[in-house]
């Protein structure tokens, strides 16, 4: 279970270029949950998961993971325990080298790492046919250096290494933002499979109202730093993008009122 608590992010404080990204945002996300965050720009979604992932401390606040405080815990002691596939598809491969044995040196994650010996035939065997599974043909392509393939290809790889070893929490940042759509319904395709048939907790950052809609069971929208809607069972279950989009216009109207605009139409509901 991730429990995020009262969490707090300030960047360049006390500067006229202070952003307070996040304002006190509190979470808590079951096992084997897949939940989707949606948000308008700047709405703070990638620095929530950046905060969970480690790549910064935050001001205030608790994170906890599976009952253990990780607050304090370096992106690397994180890395241990939380997989991550960020939006561009060439992050987090060595292009260079071959699939195997990027998918090889995933699967030492946490592990003492000797790529000679981790690349042994029961191993290989095992990639391609984790691979076979993705239905993309990429189990012919083992020793094809991975940053000869396409971006669809190489985000779903990505996603297999991000997973292979069944972390605690799966993070995925607009992961297929970057992609054509032929390649971007591959890949999610591939992520509700892999996320249904391993049981991941996951958490999703997406700007797609209909793959917020369609997949995992709850849907939480931010905005300004805040978490301003949170829908889950029937309701998730009922929402269509248009149902978004109007929230969307709602709090962009807010937004406009004048305060005392806001309290006029306050008082007249009184």
């Amino acid at each position: 279970m991730l429990i995020a608590t009262d969490v707090r992010k300030t960047f360049f404080a006390g500067t006229p270029n202070e952003v307070r990204s996040l304002r006190g945002v509190t979470l808590a996300i079951e096992p084997s949950s897949f939940v989707n965050i949606i948000g308008t720009n700047g709405s703070g979604k990638s620095t929530l998961l950046n905060a969970i992932a480690g790549v910064f401390l935050v001001d205030q606040g608790k994170i906890e993971l599976g009952g253990v405080d990780i607050t304090h815990q370096s992106e690397h002691q994180r890395a241990q325990r939380i997989g991550r596939v960020f939006q561009n598809p060439f992050s987090g491969t060595a292009p260079t080298m071959s699939v195997a044995e990027n998918i090889a040196v995933a699967s030492r994650r946490g592990k003492s790492r000797g790529l000679g010996w981790s690349l042994n035939r029961s191993l290989r065997t095992e990639i391609a046919e984790r691979l076979s599974s993705l239905k993309m043909g990429l189990e012919d392509r083992l020793d094809s250096p991975i940053g000869n393939l396409s971006g669809g290809q190489r985000q779903a790889i990505t996603l297999l290494m991000a997973t292979w070893n069944k972390p605690d929490l799966l993070l995925l940042d607009e992961h297929t933002a970057a992609l054509d759509p032929r390649s971007a319904d591959q890949v999610i395709r591939v992520t509700d499979e892999i996320i249904a048939k391993d049981k991941l907790t996951a958490l999703m950052v997406t700007h797609s109202m209909q793959q917020a809609v369609n997949l995992g069971d709850r849907i939480v929208m931010m905005h300004q730093g805040n978490i301003v809607s949170d829908l889950q069972g029937a309701e998730k279950a009922r929402a269509k993008p248009d149902d978004l989009l109007s929230r969307f216009d709602a709090i962009r109207r807010r937004e406009q009122l004048t305060p005392a605009v806001a309290e006029l139409l306050k008082r007249s509901y009184i």
